[in-house]
């Protein structure tokens, strides 16, 4: 079956976040103008959840549903297949959404005035879930090497050696960077952590947009050693659009770091919709994702060339996962109220790389995730504006 990967589909009227936010900001935004910032798809949802989430409402009492065997066994069918590990049903935690699962990891594993470890750039929640719960945040700068970022392994071991700190939050693969930590990156972090009694939480939602070329390697694959040490947390949200679903399965080895997250946990029960949704997506999804991956590795080319060719200020990062584009734009000469200025009136909408921390000034993350004439359109209004300048 061929999947439409070139329909636009209409976002008027269903509370899109980054829809309202584009009017917000640009109220006479043109119907040329689509946002490629918030981290979802502008892609008609796989027709098999559709259809499926159909038959349920139709035979299922809408009821307090838990998951359901079939539920556990898609989620650990689709790990094995993807991944190589099948978790066992006890690690299963299942929570609203990964950065809601964060914040209560953080409240369950510190206290007030005790110290997260993030690195810089990051996705930004990881910083908010640590403040609001009295931490603080403690990062570490991230080698940029000219294609892509490096851990600086020096930095890392410093900061994580400090008595203080209790957690490390890491992005695996980086968002926003794309980049693919390799099997002994993931191992030296975790060993770190181990050596000074820090608790490694993996952040793995993009775990299955993986490019062409390249291989994710699971924080619960690192070997028996490491699995009291690290949480590893997973979702359909992204590879599937499902974000509104608020599902997220977290594997947490360790049985009294799981009883400790419970604890904390308003409720472990999510909506029965969310469940199915996941169960069709992980049951029926891999060809439907076979062919997004080639529609994503063919805009992430796109931009690349567009940018070597036409943008020469413009440096675009060695993209080996996610959908998510990272841009460093600070070659253009601009200050960051400039840029943003630039791009709006170009209607170019996409995120302001300060979000991921001091390391993020005068970068930007677009998100390919759409139609590749979007892409096209995008790109070339983009071109315009910063040349003319």
């Amino acid at each position: 079956m061929q999947y439409d990967f070139t329909t636009m589909p209409s976002r008027e009227g269903c509370g899109s976040f980054k829809w309202q936010e584009m009017y917000k900001r640009c109220p006479d935004a043109s119907a040329a103008a689509v946002p490629l910032t918030v981290a979802d798809m502008e892609l008609p949802t796989m027709p098999e959840v559709v259809s499926g989430l159909q038959q349920y409402l139709a035979s299922t009492v809408m009821g307090y549903n838990g998951p359901t065997p079939q539920y556990i066994g898609a989620v650990q069918g689709w790990m094995l297949r993807h991944h190589g590990y099948l978790p066992p049903q006890e690690w299963f935690v299942d929570t609203p959404g990964i950065v809601t699962a964060l914040l209560w990891m953080v409240q369950a594993y510190t206290q007030p005035g005790d110290k997260v470890l993030v690195m810089n750039p990051v996705y930004g929640p990881f910083r908010k879930v640590a403040k609001r719960s009295g931490c603080e945040v403690v990062e570490t700068l991230l080698i940029d090497n000219g294609t892509t970022y490096d851990i600086d392994f020096a930095d890392f071991a410093m900061k994580a050696a400090d008595p203080g700190v209790k957690l490390c939050i890491i992005s695996s693969p980086h968002n926003p960077g794309g980049r693919i930590w390799s099997r002994e990156e993931l191992q030296q972090m975790a060993d770190i952590c181990i050596a000074n009694g820090v608790y490694l939480i993996s952040d793995e939602i993009h775990a299955d947009l993986i490019l062409p070329g390249y291989t994710h390697v699971s924080a619960a694959c690192l070997g028996e050693a490491y699995l009291d040490h690290v949480a590893i947390c997973t979702a359909p949200s992204k590879t599937f659009n499902l974000a509104g679903f608020q599902l997220s399965n977290i594997f947490i080895p360790n049985k009294e770091r799981r009883e400790a997250l419970r604890e904390v946990m308003a409720s472990e029960m999510l909506g029965a919709l969310s469940y199915e949704a996941c169960r069709i997506a992980y049951e029926e999804g891999d060809e439907w994702l076979r062919q997004l991956l080639e529609l994503i590795d063919g805009n992430c080319r796109l931009v690349r060339e567009f940018v070597a060719r036409r943008l020469p200020q413009v440096r675009v990062f060695e993209q080996q996962s996610t959908y998510l584009m990272w841009l460093d734009c600070r070659a253009c000469g601009l200050e960051e109220g400039e840029l943003t200025a630039l791009l709006e009136s170009a209607e170019v909408f996409i995120s302001d790389g300060r979000m991921f921390g001091e390391a993020g000034a005068l970068h930007r993350r677009i998100n390919v995730a759409c139609p590749r004439q979007v892409i096209i359109d995008a790109i070339d209004r983009l071109e315009k504006v910063l040349n003319k300048r």
